[in-house]
This record gives structure tokens, C-alpha cells and sequence, in this order.
């Protein structure tokens, strides 16, 4: 009888044994395991890039585009000037958020954005603000996206994907500082794509950082001579960026950046 009480002691299991499913982590007497957390649910990864979301439908719902036009801007130039000018901390901190905001929610205001940045605080400041609340905003959505798409994209992704991705993450730096430099995809695809991709974090904020600089300071400069424009009733001319003497060294700066990609790949070949 000893012998046989002993037998089913070893068969049942420990009370302290873990039991793990996809809802919680604890013991079966129903103490959690110290230092192990229970996953989260799968909707709570979606939240971040929900709330983004939400932002970008929430303004064009309650019309706040009308806010954000060269006739707000001449209109209360005035006042916006004297709050700059009382103001130049809290101004520039407004500033910074209104910014970052409006890139993290993909919210088309970045231009007007910029050029109201190099009429109110100057070329060198303004540029600062707006390369810096760029960045930030674009790593903020760049984050929520990783967070939210990246399982789904590594989960079902086809063969070509997965070649893309090899690809595209072997010279990532190379590549994102040459879609950055030349303003021919759209920010915020540029801020997802890389994403889903799995570059890191630390490549596409410095990628980011450093290729929008040409860009933002062509953009503030005009936007610093923009008084004298709203003083004629007129708007600045924005194809700028595409004149030769701007748009070639652009050019030529994102041939510089694409050159480490484009000597990796035809080594790879060789070998």
C-alpha cells in the first residue's frame, strides 16, 4: 500500500507546477510565476496605431485643414508674431508638439507647417525645430506601426517579400537617406514601409534625422521671405524644390547615399 501511494504521488503533478497558456502565466494553485508576464492580448498591440489613426480622421472631421492655409497664416501673422516674440520658449514648445503630431498622424500640414516655422522663428531655429519634430513624429508612427503590422507581414509574407526585406535591410541606412533626400515618395509611406521591413530603430531615426535636412532648410528659407509675399497677396512658390540649382545637388547627395548599397550588391554578385 506504501509503495502504491507512492506511485500516484509521482504520477499527479507538483501543486507548484506552471501551467502557461496564451491568456496567463501562474501556478495551478493559482500563483503568478514572479518575473514572467502574461502576454497581452493581440488588439492591445493595435492601439498606438489606432490612436494615429484616429487623429488624422478626427481633424479632416471637425474641418481643422481650414486652420492650416496661407489665409490663416496672413491673417493672424500678427499675433502670431508678437506670441513668438513674448513668448520664444513656449512658442518653440508648441511648435515642436503641433509638428511631431502632425507627422505621427500622417496629417498633410508638414509644408505649411515648415514655411510658418522659417517665418516666425528664422532659418537656423526653425529648421532645428522642424528636423527634430519630424523625426520624432516619423519614429513615433514608424514605432506604432512595427508594433501593429510587423507579426502580421513576417506571418504571411511570400518568398519575394522576404527577398525585399533581405535586401532592403542589408543597405538600410543607404536607402532610406536616399528616399529622405529626394522628396519623391510620400513621407509617410517612407515612415511605414521600413516599418514592416524591420529596419532598426536606430537606422531609421538616424536616416531620418540627417536626410531631411537639405529639404527642410530649402523649405524654411522660404518660408523666412514669406512676408513680403503674403504682403503682396500672393503664395510661395513651392516648385522650388524642383529648380535645377536646388533639386541637382539634392540629386547628387542621395547618388552619394545610394553608392554603399550599390557597391554591396555588385560585390555580392561577384562573389
Amino acid at each position: 500500500m506504501h509503495q502504491k501511494s507512492q506511485n500516484a504521488d509521482r504520477g499527479a503533478p507538483p501543486q507548484s507546477a506552471a501551467t502557461i497558456d496564451e491568456d496567463t502565466v501562474s501556478t495551478t494553485d493559482g500563483q503568478a510565476i514572479p518575473g514572467i508576464a502574461a502576454p497581452r492580448p493581440v488588439w492591445q498591440r493595435f492601439v498606438p496605431l489606432g490612436l494615429l489613426v484616429a487623429a488624422l480622421i478626427a481633424f479632416f472631421a471637425f474641418d481643422l485643414d481650414t486652420y492650416f492655409t496661407f489665409e490663416m497664416l496672413s491673417e493672424h501673422r500678427q499675433m502670431l508674431m508678437g506670441f513668438v516674440a513674448d513668448n520664444a520658449v513656449l512658442a518653440s514648445a508648441v511648435f515642436f508638439v503641433v509638428y511631431a503630431v502632425a507627422i505621427a498622424g500622417s496629417i498633410p500640414v508638414g509644408l505649411l507647417l515648415s514655411l510658418a516655422a522659417g517665418f516666425l522663428f528664422g532659418v537656423v531655429w526653425a529648421a532645428l525645430l522642424v528636423v527634430t519634430a519630424a523625426t520624432v513624429g516619423a519614429t513615433v508612427i514608424f514605432l506604432a506601426a512595427r508594433t501593429a503590422l510587423r507579426g502580421v507581414v513576417e506571418r504571411r509574407a511570400g518568398g519575394w517579400i522576404k527577398r525585399l526585406e533581405g535586401g532592403f535591410r542589408d543597405s538600410a541606412f543607404s536607402y532610406l537617406l536616399t528616399l529622405r533626400l529626394i522628396p519623391i515618395v510620400p513621407f509617410w509611406l517612407v515612415n511605414l514601409v521600413p516599418a514592416l521591413l524591420g529596419v532598426p530603430l536606430v537606422t531609421f531615426v538616424l536616416a531620418t534625422f540627417i536626410g531631411i535636412i537639405p529639404g527642410t532648410i530649402v523649405f524654411v528659407s522660404v518660408g523666412n521671405g514669406l512676408g513680403a509675399t503674403l504682403d503682396q497677396g500672393g503664395t510661395p512658390d513651392l516648385s522650388i524644390i524642383f529648380d535645377p540649382p536646388i533639386l541637382l545637388p539634392l540629386i547628387g547627395l542621395a547618388v552619394l547615399a545610394l553608392l554603399p548599397a550599390v557597391y554591396k550588391r555588385v560585390r555580392q554578385r561577384r562573389q
